[in-house]
């Protein structure tokens, strides 16, 4: 059973993964369109093309949205995945051609394998021609290659993050799904216990730090400035939903970020939310609670982010800290 987004009727997933650069992109692909919309809370975002899906902008549908490790150049993939729609004749239709319209959002994984390595046109293009409506592939892959969390004492004390994807269903007729690659300043905890499951690792090798706890106490040896974080994510239904109603449905799923990662929307991260709406479903839904939803579909995709995660680059994975303590 699929219980990831590509559960969304008309969402395909593909990725590109660099392991030994630890870096990578991933690109969700709606070749029939879908209404989007976003929601940007973090304090240093790099993104593309999201003024486009702002309501009062003429642009109604998009084909794809990219999430791409790589920092500010990992912008780049977004036109190797533009180039593979324009072959397909996919995008806004404009006269003499089409104008695929592809939203893109990066998180900064450079202080990580090989910084000089970054995703681009070509790592995009394969992306899309990795794409499939198959489970969606989670850990260190695409988007997630790079991604750590925790990162209040540095780099040298983060844990290993990635990329999660979950999907749950509404009245048994509609289909809420979510994708996120989580490489926050914060802890990642369990929403059902509060336990902190990825983060900041303690110093003196005994577990995790508590950056919640540390924020409110003593903030010696701290790098509250370290600016190598950003989580970045999409939620999707097979929902009707107007563009209003997708940049609300975004904006409700950050609820989602905030259950499962303490702290959140920091100065030092870029956390972006995109929605789609494919439409396949053809029914409308009650808007709050397709909000909700999709905060509690991508609050499980964080926790699965985490926990799918193995140890690259010298970051431990949650998985195996029992090992290295």
């Amino acid at each position: 059973m699929n219980d990831t987004i590509t559960a969304v009727s008309g969402i395909e997933v593909g990725h590109w993964t660099d392991l030994e650069a630890a870096t990578g992109c991933s690109v969700i692909l709606c070749r029939q369109g879908a209404v989007a919309g976003v929601d940007v809370r973090g304090s240093a975002p790099g993104t593309r093309e999201t003024d486009c899906l702002r309501p009062m902008n003429l642009v109604q549908q998009v084909q794809a949205v990219v999430l791409s490790g790589g920092s500010a150049y990992g912008l780049d993939a977004a036109s190797g995945v533009m180039r593979w729609l324009e072959e397909q004749g996919l995008g806004f239709d404009v006269g003499v051609g089409v104008v695929p319209l592809v939203p893109a959002a990066v998180l900064f994984d450079l202080t990580i394998g090989k910084p000089e390595v970054r995703p681009g046109p070509e790592a995009g293009y394969a992306a899309c021609l990795a794409a499939n409506a198959d489970a969606v592939a989670e850990g260190c892959i695409g988007a997630g290659t790079g991604a750590t969390v925790g990162k209040l004492l540095g780099p040298a004390y983060a844990t290993k993050s990635g990329l999660g994807s979950a999907a749950y269903k509404i009245a048994g007729e509609i289909t809420v799904g979510a994708l996120v690659a989580v490489n926050a300043f914060g802890d990642v905890v369990d929403p059902a216990t509060g336990q902190i499951i990825a983060g900041t690792r303690d110093a003196r090798g005994k577990g995790f730090a508590d950056t919640m706890a540390r924020l409110q106490g003593d903030l010696s040896n701290t790098m509250l400035g370290f600016p190598a974080n950003t989580t970045v994510a999409v939620v999707a239904t097979d929902a009707v939903l107007s563009k209003e109603g997708a940049n609300k449905m975004a904006q409700m799923a950050h609820d989602g970020l905030a259950q499962a990662i303490r702290p959140i929307h920091t100065m030092v991260d870029g956390d972006t939310v995109f929605a789609l709406a494919t439409g396949q479903s053809r029914q409308q839904v009650d808007l709050t609670a397709l909000g909700a939803v999709a905060a509690s579909v991508l609050a499980e995709a964080v926790v699965r982010a985490v926990r799918r995660a193995t140890s690259l680059a010298g970051v431990p994975a949650p998985r195996d800290m029992p090992k290295i303590r």
